[in-house]
């Protein structure tokens, strides 16, 4: 059955644990137990379903593949989750409580930096792996942390791409890239204080204009005041960062509100699923992405990125398009597999300094831990919503529709 303690607590696999029993042990028999603080409530829910979905569909992948081969044995996962409510305090208390009281020696991120931020010194703490997929606050791979890895590439890289394509554009029709004006609205949560500061160096550089710098509440339900001056000073691109209620949030109000800027750039598109919700004003959204199901790339356990994108929507028919953060779920657990089998051992130390060494080529694309623990092998991917809400990579301002082609 499914394992289930505080708001919920769900299994990858068939696990028979009851909610009051013993603490679990790090391997049950034939299966290694993964431990995760996840938001499944609160303001992050959205996204913690889709991460814990990425988690649960490689785990069946892993598993209906033979699992994971250790010493001539084969091992099943199974994920073990407990409700961090969005709270960073809960989710720390909750890692402490998978890590003291259940006994788990190897973890799976949160979603979030601020989640990660508060869950990662536990763990160093305890001399406890964790292979995280959702944090991608450049802040974390300062801090020394040796028992922190992460799939995803840092946050200081997710929008800077549009600012350079904004200056392509100048460039290409003979005019200064200094004369672009921005208008700049972000969350002040730890991933989106990264996304800006990477936006303000490359703003910096081109010596472009800044109009509007806001600060975002951080319940996310109003941005109408930003807006308002977006629609004042008319500037020459948008950025926004606040996780998906933000993109939600920012897409249905310059929708209601008319709001027409000829480049407009937003994290989390795919998973606010702008595209569905609010097509009129999504058509032209610039959207960073860490992963596409179009990559180059496969392995031997999902196959190509394609073949991972098609199990998924098997898996979970709802969407039409797979957010980036249940791929990168996927790829976490992948590499506590090849850590396992690498290592040939369930000792966590053993493991941590085997996952430390691995070079991976994968589904979701090359991974290899820098010192600090953060993936320097992948890099940043951007897309662009079509009118018929469809996603098309762009690797230059000559693949974007410029300006927005949007009616109002």
């Amino acid at each position: 059955m499914k394992l289930k303690a505080l708001a919920l607590a769900t299994g990858a696999a068939a696990l028979a644990v009851s909610v009051a029993g013993t603490a679990v042990a790090k391997v049950e028999g034939d299966t290694i137990i993964l431990g995760s603080s996840i938001s499944l409530t609160g303001k992050y829910a959205t996204n913690g379903l889709h991460t814990q979905r990425g988690y649960d569909y490689a785990a069946k992948v892993i598993n209906e593949a033979g699992g994971v081969k250790i010493g001539g044995k084969s091992y099943m996962l199974d994920v073990k989750y407990y409700d961090d409510e969005s709270t960073p305090a809960r989710g720390a208390q909750l890692a402490e409580r998978l890590i003291q009281q259940d006994g788990v020696e190897y973890m799976l991120g949160p979603y979030s930096s601020g989640m990660t931020k508060a869950i990662a010194p536990v763990s160093e703490k305890f001399g406890v792996p964790m292979v995280e997929a959702e944090g991608a606050s450049r802040s974390l791979f300062t801090q020394g942390y040796k028992y922190l890895f992460a799939v995803l590439s840092t946050s200081e890289q997710y929008l800077a791409t549009a600012v350079h394509m904004a200056a392509q554009e100048r460039k290409a029709n003979f005019r200064s890239p200094s004369e672009v004006r921005v208008a700049l609205a972000f969350e002040g949560d730890p991933f989106s204080m990264d996304v800006r500061a990477g936006v303000i160096d490359n703003i910096n550089e081109y010596g472009m204009q800044i109009v509007i710098d806001d600060q975002l509440p951080a319940d996310l339900s109003d941005m109408s005041t930003t807006l308002t001056k977006v629609k004042a000073l008319k500037p020459d691109i948008l950025i926004i960062s606040g996780h998906s209620k933000g993109a939600a949030t920012a897409a249905r109000q310059i929708d209601e509100m008319k709001v027409n800027v000829p480049m407009i750039a937003m994290t989390h598109c795919e998973a606010a699923k702008v595209q569905e919700k609010f097509p009129n004003a999504a058509t032209g959204f610039l959207c960073p992405t860490q992963w596409v199901e179009t990559l180059a790339k496969s392995d031997s356990v999902f196959g190509s990125a394609m073949d991972w994108n098609e199990g998924f929507k098997k898996e979970y028919p709802s969407y039409s398009s797979v957010p980036y953060q249940s791929a990168q779920a996927s790829a976490a657990v992948y590499v506590w597999k090849e850590g396992f089998e690498a290592a040939n051992s369930l000792d966590k130390d053993a493991v941590r300094d085997a996952i430390s060494a691995l070079e991976m080529t994968t589904f979701y694309g090359d991974i290899k831990f820098s010192e600090a623990g953060n993936n320097i092998a992948k890099p940043m991917f951007m897309r662009q919503i079509a009118a018929d809400g469809s996603y098309s990579l762009v690797e230059t301002f000559k693949d974007v529709s410029f300006p927005r082609n949007v009616t109002y």
